[in-house]
C-alpha cells in the first residue's frame, strides 16, 4: 500500500524465561495507513506492550517482517534501529519522564540536542511543538510548576519535536484523573486532525473510543480489528 506507514507480516516474538518458552506475539499481520488513529487493546499478557516495542524499534521480532515507511526494519541491527527510532518515531509514556530542573522548553529540545541541531533550530522547533499542545505560555515553567495534564502535554510536545512519522503512546492517561485524561485525548484528537499518525495502547474503553480503529490482542494474536464510530 503506497500510503502505508506500518506493515507487519506474520510477526512473532518469543522469549526464553528460564525453562519456559514465551510466545509474546504469534503471526501478527496488520497495516496502518498514514494519518490513521489506532488503539491497541488487550488483557495483561496479551502482547500489546511487546507489539508497541517492536513497532517503536525498541525490540526486534524473532519471526516475520516489520516494514516502516517502506523500509524493512525487522532485519536491522541495533545502530540502524536507533537511527530509525530517532528519525521516525515519537514516544509518549504513562510516566512523563521529564527532567525536573529543566524548563518545559529545554525538556522538549532534548531529542534535538542528541540529533545535533543548532540552538536556534532547537528553540524554534520546541516552541512550535509546545504551541501545538497548547503550552506556548508555559515554556519557561519547570515540571513542579505544572499540573499533571500540563506535564503530559510537555511529554507529547517532546515526542513531536522530531516531526516523527508515527506517534506511539503507551497508556498516556494512566496517571491522570478522568477530567485530565479527556483533556489529553483532545490533544491527540487535534494532532490527528492535523495529519499525525497515532498508535495508542490503553486498557480503558472510553479512551479507545477516541480512535478510528481498535486492534484487540489476545494470547499474542489479533483477536479483532474493528473500525469505531469515531471513524464515521
Amino acid at each position: 500500500m503506497p500510503d502505508c506507514v506500518i506493515q507487519t507480516r506474520e510477526l512473532s516474538r518469543e522469549y526464553q524465561l528460564g525453562s519456559e518458552h514465551i510466545h509474546a506475539l504469534r503471526d501478527v499481520s496488520f497495516a496502518i495507513r498514514r494519518n490513521e488513529y489506532v488503539v491497541i487493546m488487550g488483557p495483561s499478557g496479551s502482547g500489546k506492550s511487546t507489539l508497541l516495542n517492536v513497532i517503536g524499534c525498541l525490540d526486534s521480532p524473532t519471526g516475520g517482517e516489520y516494514w516502516l515507511n517502506g523500509q524493512e526494519v525487522s532485519r536491522m541491527g541495533d545502530l540502524a534501529l536507533a537511527r530509525v527510532r530517532n528519525r521516525e518515531i515519537g514516544f509518549v509514556f504513562q510516566t512523563f519522564n521529564l527532567l525536573p530542573r529543566a524548563t518545559a522548553l529545554h525538556n522538549v529540545e532534548l531529542p534535538l540536542v542528541y540529533g545535533g541541531h543548532s540552538a536556534r533550530e532547537r528553540r524554534l522547533r520546541a516552541t512550535e511543538a509546545l504551541a501545538r499542545v497548547g503550552l506556548a505560555d508555559r515554556m519557561d515553567h519547570r515540571p513542579n510548576e505544572l499540573s499533571g495534564g500540563q506535564r503530559q502535554r510537555v511529554a507529547i510536545a517532546r515526542a513531536l519535536v522530531s516531526r516523527p512519522s508515527i506517534l506511539l503512546a503507551d497508556e498516556p492517561t494512566g496517571n491522570l484523573d478522568s477530567a485530565t485524561s479527556q483533556e489529553i485525548m483532545q490533544v491527540f484528537h487535534r494532532l490527528h486532525a492535523d495529519g499525525q499518525t497515532i498508535v495508542l495502547v490503553t486498557h480503558e474503553l472510553d479512551i479507545a473510543a477516541h480512535a478510528q480503529r481498535v486492534v484487540t490482542l489476545r494470547d499474542g494474536r489479533i483477536a479483532s480489528d474493528e473500525r469505531t464510530r469515531s471513524a464515521a
